[in-house]
């Protein structure tokens, strides 16, 4: 009896074309942290929940900046690190959200969940509209046409004045509240609370995300997109998956926004804002999700706190510091033991060479 066998070579391209395609961890075994993991998160959550007992007004209220700003950094992280697609444009969900909040706060309700909901909302429906455009490309071209949309969204914030109240911003917008019979939130520490966990939340949901076969189909398309194509995945749909989703989590960092500051304007979502996000996102780790938040920590820190001791020269800082995550820590913040070792590694043979000149 004869039996017809397909070439090795065909074996190899399709055993090679699945295993680039197909992720490498099972999504359906349950995640379970080991030791040091639950010992440093507990340790991480305690630090956050006592931040308002410890620290003063200003130091809450910048917290409060980081914790929004690192929603806002996953945004950027899902796309950028997770799918392969380097954006400049989450900036543009970050403002619908912050005006969809605002409006919604000001002429619907003052509660937090409908402010959320909404924001996304419109996030999700304004990435449904302009993902389509902006997904066809890869690489440096899809950079700049988020980049573009982040400009439009800029300069149509700024004309809209009936919507938007133009450059002077939409401000008068009232204290959030959690649920329905309670007061608004005035106190900073209290807003630093509902942001908390409205972050936590997005960190738990993104955490789900990735882990279930449509986050790991997203680092298939980013590894190797011609080969998840050869065996059937239409990309395009799900690369257009994680550009709404993106946008629905940068609309949400917005909805928050809106919550703390209670004033919104075209300036909080232009270039810079989307700049700042990336550089979270580098600085912290590409694909890591909590390098993103820790990244965008010590880029809020470096802009608010160590521009201001250096006399306002906080772009110059945060320059100083791009250079440095890129020559010196390729990887990012959570590239682990192994790149730190080798960094360690690398300043002890430095100082040992200007010890022996």
């Amino acid at each position: 009896m004869s039996t017809t066998q397909p070439a090795p070579q065909a074996r190899q391209a399709t055993r090679g074309a699945r295993q680039g395609a197909r992720p490498q961890a099972d999504p359906r075994r349950p995640f379970r942290p080991d030791l040091r993991t639950s010992v440093v998160v507990g340790a991480v959550l305690v630090a956050l929940l006592a931040i308002p007992w410890v620290l003063g007004t200003y130091a809450v209220m910048t917290f409060t900046k980081i914790l929004i700003f690192a929603v806002l950094a996953m945004s950027v992280n899902l796309l950028t690190g997770i799918t392969g697609l380097p954006t400049l444009g989450q900036a543009a969900y970050f403002g619908v959200g912050a005006y969809a909040g605002a409006l919604t706060a000001i002429h619907f309700s003052e509660l937090g969940i409908v402010q959320i909901l909404v924001a996304v909302g419109a996030g999700v429906i304004a990435a449904l509209l302009t993902g389509p455009v902006a997904i066809r490309a890869r690489g440096v071209a899809f950079l700049m046409i988020t980049l573009a949309i982040g400009e439009i969204a800029y300069s149509a914030a700024g004309q809209l004045h009936g919507i938007t109240r133009g450059t002077d911003g939409l401000s008068g917008i009232p204290p959030v509240v959690v649920a329905p019979g309670m007061e608004g939130l005035r106190n900073q520490g209290y807003i630093y609370y509902y942001v908390l966990a409205v972050a936590i939340l997005a960190y738990v949901l993104v955490a789900i995300l990735l882990r279930s076969p449509l986050g790991l189909t997203l680092r298939g398309l980013r590894d190797n997109e011609s080969r998840l194509r050869a065996v059937g995945y239409r990309t395009g749909s799900y690369a257009l998956a994680a550009y709404v989703i993106a946008g629905g989590l940068a609309a949400l960092a917005g909805s928050l926004w809106t919550s703390s500051q209670r004033f919104v304007a075209p300036g909080d979502m232009g270039f810079q804002v989307a700049a700042l996000a990336l550089l979270a996102v580098i600085v912290g780790g590409v694909g890591s999700m909590w390098g993103a938040c820790l990244g965008a920590m010590v880029v809020i820190f470096t802009r608010d706190y160590l521009g201001q001791m250096a006399s306002g020269h906080g772009p110059l800082l945060l320059g100083i510091l791009f250079v440095l995550a890129v020559y010196l820590l390729p990887k990012g913040l959570a590239g682990g033991p192994r790149q730190w070792g080798g960094l360690l590694r690398r300043l002890r043979k430095s100082a040992a060479g200007e010890v022996e000149v």
